[in-house]
């Protein structure tokens, strides 16, 4: 946007006919009192107070031409401010003002307003029991995070944890941490609802299953797991970690172990079970899977 420059131009111009005048003025008062020195000092022809004087004069003269040059910068400034420049790059929204419209000096509406699109930063909060950890992979270097759509199902950008907060919210018991994305695309807008997964770690030969075969009972967590000649057994457990649909299990069941995943309340320990993979059987006979190793 641009303001009229016109009465801050001519009032650089008379701040440097100003300048102009009164370094023409220094340079005589300096000239004269190099020669009223030298008349003191060869002949004594000049008085002390006459050469002081004319020194006073040219210090003057000095003085205005400081002057001056203040006047100057301060017309130029006033000159930039008739350009209105945004101070970051980003997407223009709807405005806010229309032709006609008034506006004043003290309105607090604005013209219109710019969000920054490229880097986005996404906040996002985990557990103050996850915090530690973490930080602690932060030292490491900086950590991976992905955005996805709402329905966790598509990944709409990549990009690197930043910062944590440094307090943590009491009323829910968690700490927010701040990501930046490049949003080269401009897939991610501002408030969007994202989904974020932050990368600890990769855990490789690590055994897996679904997670909808993990049960737990009096005894521990267990799962139910099928024998050779398709009966099942109860096999106890460590599940390592979940995320999403799949548990690291680290002990219990070894890759290439059939478990099941559906109908596991139909299920007594040597019961005979048809395994099926893909969809559960029409009677609700109970679903199984192998167990994999990534």
């Amino acid at each position: 946007m641009i303001v009229d420059p016109r009465p801050y131009q001519v009032a650089l111009s008379q701040a440097q006919a100003a300048l102009f005048r009164d370094q023409a003025q220094l340079r005589d008062a300096q000239l004269n009192y190099q020669r009223f020195k030298e008349l003191l000092e060869v002949s004594g022809a000049m008085s002390r107070q006459q050469v002081d004087t004319q020194k006073a004069a040219a210090d003057q003269f000095e003085g205005a031409v400081r002057v001056d040059q203040a006047a100057i910068d301060n017309a130029k400034l006033n000159l930039t401010y008739c350009r209105i420049t945004a101070p970051i790059s980003g997407r223009i929204g709807l405005r806010l003002i229309d032709v006609g419209n008034m506006v004043h000096a003290a309105d607090t509406n604005p013209l219109l307003v710019i969000t920054q699109l490229q880097p986005i930063s996404i906040l996002f909060t985990l557990p103050e029991d996850q915090l530690p950890s973490v930080a602690q992979h932060m030292q490491h270097g900086a950590l991976e995070v992905d955005a996805y759509s709402r329905d966790d199902q598509t990944k709409l950008a990549g990009g690197k944890l930043l910062t944590i907060d440094n307090q943590i919210d009491q009323t829910t018991g968690t700490g927010r941490l701040k990501s930046v994305f490049d949003n080269k695309d401009r897939i991610l807008w501002p408030n969007q609802f994202v989904n974020v997964r932050l990368l600890l770690e990769t855990q490789r030969n690590t055994t897996v299953i679904p997670a909808a075969a993990i049960q737990r009972g009096p005894q521990g967590t267990f799962v139910f797991a099928v024998k050779p000649d398709k009966t099942v057994e109860v096999r106890l457990v460590a599940v390592a970690l979940t995320q999403n649909n799949v548990a690291s299990i680290s002990s219990g069941v070894a890759p290439g172990d059939v478990v099941v995943v559906d109908g596991q309340d139909k299920l007594q320990p040597n019961m005979k079970v048809e395994p099926r993979r893909g969809s559960p059987a029409a009677q609700g006979n109970p679903q199984t899977t192998p167990t994999g190793t990534p």
